[in-house]
């Protein structure tokens, strides 16, 4: 009978996960993604542009990280309070470290330069820049806000952020370790051949 009753437990939970992750889609389609800057960077684009939507790109991403974890802490006291252990905690601060070191650097790469007259000189990274270093940044941002989401209703989402580090060495593999270990040999000059020309004359001579 305990069996039968842990089982209708699971599937209860998995029920309500379902119902949830509904719930959270419908909320990004219809708040998160019309507010959500586009992405690119357009050849016309002058600097003000930069500057008003790095600004609405922070704030949205500000804005995620806490919904996130507003929504975590509230639904984890209210309901699984009895559940939380000191590697739930541990695990919070870990996506709230990540979510705030995120914020803080596109922050500080976006941070605009003006003049002694207050004219704006450079308006900062473009965040929305395709493959900049703004988008990164963003992709940690949204994947940790998911994660602190899904969490709520078991520990095994918290696996998710394992793919931080994957991506991170992803890229450094691809565009650095990748091509370093894999570079060719470099062809030789005109000058590297006359002087193994020489070499070879010198040799020729020595044996004779």
């Amino acid at each position: 009978m305990s069996s039968i009753m842990s089982g209708l437990d699971v599937i209860f939970d998995m029920l309500i996960l379902t119902q949830m992750l509904k719930f959270y889609y419908l909320i990004y389609n219809f708040y998160f993604l019309p507010f959500q800057p586009p992405k690119g960077k357009p050849p016309t684009k002058g600097a003000k542009q930069i500057l008003m939507e790095n600004s609405a790109t922070v704030n949205f991403y500000r804005n995620m990280a806490i919904g996130a974890a507003l929504f975590h802490c509230a639904l984890l006291i209210a309901i699984y309070s009895e559940s939380i252990t000191s590697w739930t905690i541990a695990f919070n601060l870990v996506a709230i470290s990540i979510n705030t070191i995120c914020y803080q650097a596109m922050k500080s790469i976006s941070r605009p330069k003006y003049s002694d007259n207050s004219q704006l000189i450079d308006p900062g990274l473009d965040l929305n820049m395709e493959g900049g270093m703004g988008e990164h940044l963003k992709d940690v941002v949204i994947l940790s806000s998911i994660t602190h989401v899904l969490a709520v209703f078991s520990n095994y989402f918290w696996l998710l952020l394992l793919f931080i580090p994957m991506r991170a060495f992803w890229l450094l593999w691809k565009n650095i370790l990748g091509p370093w270990f894999f570079q060719e040999a470099p062809e030789d000059t005109e000058q590297d051949e006359k002087k193994r020309k020489k070499m070879e004359r010198k040799m020729k001579r020595y044996q004779q």
